[in-house]
């Protein structure tokens, strides 16, 4: 069953009067769908996802990039139904990046598995952007993870780098996996009264991680909050209960920019010589990087945490 919060979408397209002079750029992981493989085999039911998702994205106009694990889609089908996917996602306006063919683990791979990772993400999805006269791009580390290793950093940056793909890093990074995973069994059970308290929960979550991250951000521009890149994931949770979270950047003066636009800042040429096994924001690896103490950010409420640890 699925709830949508009809008032916070009818906000979210009315916008706020003041004037906007923060950006971000919306990026959402694990496409086609954070849902269970037989879905992502079935074009039907895979299309009845999309469409949902990408409905519900269009009219707020977020100008964001969605990052794609071909290996989702079964083999079977991925030929014929991947393309269909990918191209409704293009035409409601967003834009694609390579997220590797099976979200792989590099602390569990080698640099070469990684890469040949990597490259068996990208057939399906440079094909339909070649056909819009458009090129593959972005990547996205699975994880956040870039190696735990200075030789596998090394190793993987390079690669990706002789493969002409341009990292997008995230600034904003905040958990929704985590209510989405509890979300999703929620929905299973066709439980609303908890989908409510997770959504609810989940937007109150990301008000108190913008919260931390704001000035945060600001340590490292001499006071200037740079243009953010925030971390979603396209499933259920984001389906019913984005558009609160879009009406919250919007009240706090945001405006949506493409991924290209966000990287133009100067923030985005920053060093970073992070190297540990996880995978956090770019905030604390500049942090680090400067020699700083990264300040830990905002859990999400003891008991989603205690029920994904239970459940999840």
């Amino acid at each position: 069953m699925r709830l949508l919060p009809i008032l916070f979408v009818a906000l979210a397209l009315s916008g706020p009067a003041l004037a906007q002079s923060r950006a971000v750029a919306v990026t959402f992981d694990d496409l086609p769908y954070q849902a269970p493989s037989a879905m992502l085999c079935d074009p039907e039911a895979a299309m009845a996802l999309t469409d949902a998702f990408v409905g519900m994205l269009r009219p707020l106009d977020t100008r964001g990039t969605a990052f794609v694990n071909e290996g989702k889609v079964c083999e079977a089908q991925r030929a014929a139904l991947l393309p269909r996917i990918l191209n409704a996602w293009l035409d409601a306006g967003l834009g694609l990046g390579n997220h590797t063919f099976s979200h792989i683990n590099i602390h569990r791979n080698t640099v070469e598995a990684y890469l040949a990772d990597v490259d068996a993400g990208a057939p399906v999805t440079r094909a339909v952007l070649a056909a819009r006269g458009q090129e593959l791009v972005w990547f996205r580390h699975p994880y956040l993870f870039t190696g735990e290793t200075p030789e596998k950093k090394a190793g993987i940056a390079a690669g990706l780098a002789e493969r002409g793909y341009r990292v997008a890093p995230v600034t904003i990074d905040n958990n929704d996996w985590m209510f989405g995973a509890l979300y999703r069994q929620a929905e299973a059970a066709g439980d609303t009264a908890l989908m409510a308290r997770i959504g609810e929960a989940y937007v109150a979550h990301m008000a108190a991680v913008l919260d931390h991250f704001e000035p945060y951000s600001a340590e490292l521009t001499e006071g200037r909050e740079p243009a953010q890149i925030l971390l979603l994931h396209a499933n259920s949770l984001n389906r019913d209960w984005y558009p609160a979270v879009h009406r919250l950047y919007l009240e706090r003066g945001y405006r949506f920019v493409t991924l290209e636009e966000a990287m133009a800042d100067p923030i985005y040429a920053h060093a970073d010589d992070y190297v540990r096994a996880n995978g956090v924001s770019w905030l604390h690896r500049w942090m680090v990087t400067e020699g700083r103490p990264p300040r830990g950010e905002p859990d999400p409420p003891a008991w989603v945490m205690e029920a994904y640890e239970t459940f999840g």
